[in-house]
């Protein structure tokens, strides 16, 4: 695992979660299947597994490159731009 340099720009504290599920994914009524959280901004959104996938839809509209997963036990960062875990 390496550090890009999107990692350097985040805000600190990490943002606050937006909310505790994919708001998309509850607008359009489906379910996500895990859940991702915007290191920019907060948003939640669903992972690629997912079958709407709204977390890369989020980085494709905002070009906010970095997310964690917002899963229990889980702390692993991908950055969209670089494409890895950073």
């Amino acid at each position: 695992m390496s550090e890009c340099a999107h990692v350097a720009d985040l805000p600190r504290p990490e943002p606050v979660p937006l909310g505790d599920t994919c708001p998309e994914c509850l607008a359009a009524g489906t379910h996500p299947v895990q859940l991702r959280l915007c290191l920019t901004c907060g948003h939640v959104g669903c992972c690629d597994s997912s079958p709407l996938r709204h977390a890369t839809g989020h980085f494709r509209a905002t070009g906010h490159p970095v997310m964690r997963s917002f899963e229990p036990g889980e702390s692993w960062r991908w950055c969209f731009e670089d494409g890895s875990i950073v």
